[in-house]
């Protein structure tokens, strides 16, 4: 991930709903939430929920993959991993391995 993908992605996440639906769908983990879910979960008109969603996914945040009728919703652990590794590329003066604890706490299998 680059400075300008990078900003985008905090930018996204810097809006109290667009955390609020990030945080959901990190929980909701492999499974997902189709966006009437996600609209109902947090109290969220359903067009300003479909806007909100789509800041999250040209971030890189969250992707979607259709079901039919439905469009279902997931974090896109990828999408975080380029975010949370540009923001620490060059952390701990040049000594990455001091970084270390920290990636293994952010490590997921998901």
């Amino acid at each position: 991930m680059d400075i300008i993908q990078s900003l985008e992605a905090l930018a996204a996440l810097g809006q109290k709903t667009r955390l609020e639906v990030f945080r959901l769908l990190v929980k909701a983990g492999a499974d997902g939430m189709h966006a009437g879910e996600i609209a109902e979960a947090l109290n969220v008109r359903q067009n300003t929920m479909s806007a909100n969603l789509a800041v999250l996914l040209r971030a890189g945040l969250i992707r979607n993959e259709r079901e039919g009728r439905t469009i279902r919703y997931f974090a896109d652990m990828e999408g975080v991993r380029g975010l949370l590794g540009f923001l620490m590329e060059d952390c701990c003066g040049g000594n990455p391995e001091m970084c270390q604890p920290v990636l293994d706490a952010l490590a997921c299998e998901c």
